[in-house]
């Protein structure tokens, strides 16, 4: 998985370690200059979720507990 901001133009898209191997219910994240953006990855053109870095490490701290 990759960290931290990516240079790209484009965001480049990833899924969790966690997602089984069929995709049915997953989400993907990319890390920006901004953030980190989060989509559903059934529906990757369909708009996104921009979260603050701040706000993405609390919700990995949580889901870590």
């Amino acid at each position: 998985m990759p960290a931290g901001p990516q240079p790209a133009s484009e965001p480049v898209w990833f899924k969790s370690s966690y997602s089984g191997g069929n995709a049915t219910e997953c989400v993907e994240a990319a890390f920006v200059p901004s953030g980190v953006l989060v989509r559903d990855s059934k529906r990757p053109e369909h708009p996104h979720l921009a979260v603050s870095v701040l706000a993405w490490a609390s919700l990995l701290a949580e889901v870590r507990r």
